[in-house]
């Protein structure tokens, strides 16, 4: 059904109501009408601008350097992280140079040593460009900003910087038996002296640390370590022994003067205690030949004849000797008359 148009039946002359479809299609067509030609060359000139600053800023990572270059030429070198800023090109571009650590290792070298030998190292090698505008350009006009350049050149120099090294350095200064003898870490000391200023000067690397990596020995080096370390630990074992017959003569000669003196001072206590006994014997044997002479005299007779005769003695005596004749005629009694011996006879009366 379609819609009709609305008037007004009292005013003729009054103007009558669009169509609503006709309403519909002014909304479209103005929908659809271009900007202005103005407002188009504004929004044209935002992206060329937007698009020009994006070309002259430029973003420095940690661990890079940016070095400006104007027409080829390097014009400036930025270290710092962040944006900065830079000519479009193809007035201006950028050259990026990588700051990180990096190890390269010089390889196994026959370096010989202080005492004529030789001997296999390898050394490692930890570097960097370090973060100023000197080193960064010094970088860039020796290996024109190639790393793998640049290590092939540090191996060369660590080669002749073991080689210098080692000859300052005795065999058994870097192989012992040992450990206070080993002086690794003063060879490392020595070996990057020999390179840092060098090598900065040089490549503007800066050396952060170097060491030796692997030590080895051909065979006839070899068998003269073996041969010199055999001769020390024997060295070391004679003056061991050396030491420990020293010792075992001091405590020997300390125990016998000990046991001297232990001697002595047991002789001197046993002759004082028989010269004490001997007092007191003697005081018992006068106490008792004062109370029975003839007793102390048969107590005499039979020690002296137990001093005498042994368990393996043969004696042929007189019997009525001294000190046997008291075997056989006994004790004498206090009247003078042997106890064994019959009575002397009576004497007749005159």
């Amino acid at each position: 059904m379609s819609l009709l148009h609305l008037h007004s039946h009292g005013d003729a002359g009054e103007p009558h109501a669009a169509p609503l479809h006709s309403r519909e299609g002014m909304g479209s067509a103005l929908a659809t009408r271009p900007p202005p030609q103005g407002l188009r060359y504004v929004i044209a000139a935002v992206i060329v601008v937007g698009l020009v600053l994006s070309a002259c800023l430029v973003l420095i990572g940690p661990g890079d350097a940016i070095v400006i270059t104007r027409f080829g030429n390097p014009v400036q070198v930025i270290t710092r992280p962040g944006l900065a800023w830079r000519l479009p090109s193809p007035i201006e571009d950028t050259m990026t140079v990588d700051l990180r650590l990096r190890t390269t290792s010089s390889g196994l070298q026959d370096v010989g040593t202080r005492d004529g030998l030789r001997v296999l190292m390898q050394a490692y090698v930890a570097w960097q460009v370090p973060r100023d505008a000197a080193s960064v350009r010094q970088f860039l006009r020796a290996v024109q900003n190639q790393p793998d350049n640049a290590a092939e050149q540090l191996r060369s120099f660590v080669a002749s910087a073991l080689e210098v090294t080692a000859s300052s350095f005795a065999l058994s200064d870097l192989v012992n038996t040992d450990a206070a003898k080993v002086q690794i870490d003063r060879f490392d000391q020595a070996l990057r002296q020999h390179l840092q200023d060098q090598v900065l000067r040089t490549y503007g690397i800066a050396i952060r640390q170097v060491g030796l990596e692997r030590l080895t020995l051909p065979p006839e080096t070899l068998d003269a370590a073996v041969a010199r370390m055999r001769a020390d630990r024997l060295a070391v074992a004679t003056a061991r022994m050396a030491e420990g017959e020293r010792q075992a003569a001091q405590i020997r000669s300390d125990a016998d003067r000990d046991a001297r003196i232990a001697v002595a001072d047991a002789e001197a206590q046993a002759a004082a205690i028989k010269a004490k006994a001997e007092v007191q014997a003697a005081d018992i044997y006068g106490k008792a030949y004062q109370s029975d002479p003839a007793l102390y005299t048969t107590l005499r007779s039979l020690d002296t004849l137990d001093q005498v005769v042994s368990g393996n003695t043969r004696l042929i005596l007189r019997t009525d000797a001294a000190p046997f004749r008291v075997l056989v005629d006994g004790p004498d009694d206090p009247g003078g008359h042997a106890t064994g011996a019959p009575p002397a006879p009576p004497k007749a009366a005159p």
